[in-house]
């Protein structure tokens, strides 16, 4: 190639490599990377297969004129060399014709009779011409063997020059033979996979653009990638909801009352809050929705499915897949909830008995007013245990709310011993005073076994105007405890996450300013690890509340009286009372100061204050070190007795 445009990249030593379903990589070693996305993972197929085709025949162009030159050149060797011998095979005859003659001459002028200084001068020139005879016949004997040896080698080197030449042809031959192969076996795969989508009928699944990726996610292909690669099953999960699984004895409420539209200027409240902690600020009910932060806690369970599956698996890497999943299924109830929860009084608690429809039991206790902490514990029949104590930190910046939870959540699973903790990341609500709100979550966090030492690193990428990945992405690998990556996890916080697992890594060119080289992951297929759950029907007037938190705030009997589904305030909003509901929040409000200057007055002396928890004891966390409080027990015990009398009169 005399020359060639910018930027260009020779095929015969690029690299081609996958990144995800989507997305291929061409680079030449670091100097240039090409990131290339097709518009579905069989298009992406179809390049790289096309690819390697043309890189095969660029690579075998190269060998042919390569080794054309490089044969031209040892045949230009070898004529040099036969010439040079030829020229020693000419000298050497001279050196015989000159030295016989001179031994004749010298002969004719020994056999003459001469006597004195004369006769002394030609015996010493005839003993020189003897040692000059003698020295001549052995250089020509070296050089006729030189001959002999360099015609020997030169044809055993044509020979072999010949074998390796035929043996490379029929190597290329056979590389691009496998190639032709793979592209007709992938071409016969997706008819088979489109006749047997087409005998499935329409109907199958909702109507939307993923149904398009599912026709690649067959029980064919399924059987195909278990026998290669032997994929873990209990990672091939029910493409079905998981809320479905399980029919609820006692039925539940579906439908709260309607939000009611009433007006408020906003401005006149936050003008004097910016810059101050969130938990501080006096706020009507207008901004929050009818259920407290402890309930909001209680949320987080609403895909405990992922934990009954994790409980069940055998091997730690494919558990982990399924607590990173878990993580992320915390936020996708965030969407579209810009309203804030009612802050729990100190004391306040809030219990979520599900044991008979799904086997668990969950607790969350308010056990700190300033700062502001809820503990919270569910143990369940399958097999795990979830603990966390969160406090939320906020701050107001004029155009947007930074929320930012403190605190580790635990989870242990008690066949396979294993320990998992994790942190969340910063959420930030948009457009405060001006514009549609909207929700965001952005940060990385690592969930830890603790057990084994794997970990899996998420990464919550932030929403950007200019960023071309999509909305409320998460990524995420999952390693053992060596850093090997074998899972890579993928999707969204607000919509489903997809795994893949990883045959192969690599280091592509380099990334970001610092000069890090991106690891890329050849992967296979990704499956549907999770996906969000539908809202119920006219969720936009019921504050966008899933069908999971339509039934947090059901009035139920037998609860503690301190649990937040008796607070007044609370009631009353969702009720649509809003005046009376901001008249009893202030009413509760000031309760709890006053009570809170009370326990000031009796411990005058103590540095801290000196309020206890009624169901959770603080002390220090055995895996993280932290000051925590873990829950100490006795709660169900009490509401089987009825006996509430140690609860403190909050309302």
């Amino acid at each position: 190639m005399g020359h060639t445009c910018r930027g260009t990249i020779n095929l015969a030593t690029a690299t081609i490599t996958v990144d995800d379903a989507c997305n291929f990589v061409i680079s030449n070693g670091g100097a240039q990377t090409y990131h290339l996305k097709a518009s579905c993972e069989v298009e992406r197929q179809r390049w790289i297969t096309a690819l390697e085709l043309a890189k095969a025949k660029a690579v075998r162009m190269q060998a042919e004129s390569g080794g054309g030159s490089q044969n031209s050149e040892v045949q230009s060797a070898l004529r040099t060399l036969g010439n040079k011998v030829e020229d020693l095979s000419t000298c050497n005859d001279l050196i015989s014709k000159h030295g016989s003659a001179l031994q004749r001459s010298l002969a004719e002028l020994d056999g003459l009779r001469l006597t004195g200084e004369a006769g002394d001068k030609i015996r010493q020139v005839t003993e020189r011409a003897t040692l000059f005879r003698i020295t001549s016949n052995a250089m020509i004997n070296a050089c006729r063997d030189f001959l002999a040896l360099a015609q020997a080698h030169s044809k055993r080197w044509n020979k072999a020059l010949q074998a390796e030449r035929e043996q490379r042809v029929r190597l290329e031959e056979t590389l691009e033979q496998l190639a032709k192969q793979h592209n007709h076996l992938e071409r016969a795969f997706r008819g088979a996979s489109q006749a047997n989508a087409s005998a499935a009928g329409p109907g199958k699944g909702e109507a939307s653009d993923e149904d398009d990726d599912n026709e690649f996610f067959d029980a064919m292909e399924e059987l195909l990638d278990k026998d290669l690669f032997s994929l873990p099953e209990p990672l091939v999960m029910n493409q079905e909801s998981p809320s479905q699984e399980l029919v609820p004895l006692k039925k539940r409420r579906t439908r709260i009352p309607d939000k009611p539209n009433y007006s408020l200027n906003l401005w006149s409240i936050m003008k004097n809050c910016i810059g101050k902690e969130l938990s501080k600020i006096p706020m009507p009910v207008n901004f929050n929705e009818p259920i407290s932060m402890l309930q909001r806690l209680s949320e987080d369970l609403e895909y405990h499915e992922l934990l009954d599956k994790a409980a069940k698996c055998q091997n730690s890497l494919e558990q982990m897949c399924y607590v990173a999943a878990f993580a992320v299924s915390a936020y996708s109830t965030t969407v579209y909830r810009t309203g804030k929860p009612f802050n729990p009084l100190l004391g306040e608690t809030y219990e979520l008995d599900r044991k008979k429809e799904s086997g668990y039991r969950s607790l969350c206790e308010q056990v700190s007013h300033h700062p502001p902490a809820a503990a919270h514990h569910a143990i369940s029949d399958r097999g795990w245990t979830l603990r966390q104590e969160i406090t939320v930190a906020s701050k107001f910046r004029g155009k947007y709310l930074s929320i930012m939870p403190l605190g580790t959540i635990h989870a242990v699973f008690k066949k396979s011993n294993n320990h998992y903790t994790w942190k969340k990341v910063t959420t930030t609500v948009h457009n405060i005073i001006v514009g549609k709100l909207w929700i965001d979550q952005s940060g990385e966090i690592d969930v830890v076994n603790h057990t084994t030492g794997d970990r899996c690193h998420l990464k919550f990428a932030p929403y950007s105007y200019f960023s071309r990945d999509v909305a409320r992405k998460v990524t995420g690998v999952v390693m053992d405890k060596d850093g090997k990556a074998h899972y890579v996890l993928s999707g969204t916080w607000d919509e489903k996450m997809e795994f893949s697992r990883v045959m192969q890594s690599s280091r592509g060119g380099e990334n970001g300013t610092e000069g890090k080289q991106k690891t890329v992951y050849q992967t296979l297929k990704a499956r549907e690890l999770w996906r969000r759950n539908p809202l119920p029907e006219g969720a936009e007037t019921m504050y966008y509340f899933t069908a999971l938190a339509l039934t947090l705030n059901e009035p139920e009997e037998g609860v503690a009286p301190t649990d937040s589904r008796r607070r007044p305030d609370q009631r009353l909003m969702e009720d649509g009372r809003w005046d009376e509901a901001n008249a009893e929040k202030q009413r509760l409000e000031e309760k709890q100061r006053s009570a809170r200057r009370e326990r000031d007055r009796e411990a005058a002396s103590a540095p801290h204050d000196n309020y206890m928890a009624l169901w959770f004891e603080r002390c220090e966390d055995p895996v993280t070190g932290e000051q925590v409080h873990i829950y100490k027990g006795g709660y169900w015990e009490a509401k089987e007795r009825g006996s509430w009398e140690g609860c403190p009169n909050i309302f």
